[in-house]
């Protein structure tokens, strides 16, 4: 079991930076790949990024391709925690962003992971 809480969502201009945080409990934490996720206004869920844990695809990331050299996600072990920082902000991403677990290899589609937080609001000005 992992239980997962997003922070760090708010408002932020275009241009902007913003990092949420992903604060886990549980012992499966470490063997799980954490993604993030996000749903627009209108839209469906969207991968954003995954990584890779001690145990599945260690040290390794995949994001999507809107995102890529943008945002960065990145992991505390010892913190229980994982990141995702978002730089260049665009209103494009503005979004409810959640973040997800699961035990098995490193993926994209939402339909494989087993665990999601709440969920935080990001919304980004023009």
């Amino acid at each position: 079991q992992v239980q997962l809480v997003e922070s760090g969502g708010g408002l932020v201009q275009a241009g902007g930076s913003l990092r949420l945080s992903c604060a886990a409990s549980g012992r499966a934490f470490r063997s799980a790949v954490m993604g993030w996720f996000r749903v627009a206004p209108g839209k469906e869920r969207e991968f954003v990024g995954a990584l890779g844990s001690l145990t599945w695809s260690p040290g390794s990331t995949i994001y999507a391709d809107s995102v890529k050299g943008r945002f960065t996600i990145s992991r505390d072990n010892a913190k229980n925690t994982v990141y995702l920082q978002m730089n260049s902000l665009n209103s494009e991403d503005t979004a409810v962003y959640y973040c997800a677990a699961k035990v098995g290899p490193l993926r994209s589609s939402p339909a494989e992971y087993e665990y999601w937080g709440q969920g935080t609001q990001v919304t980004v000005s023009s």
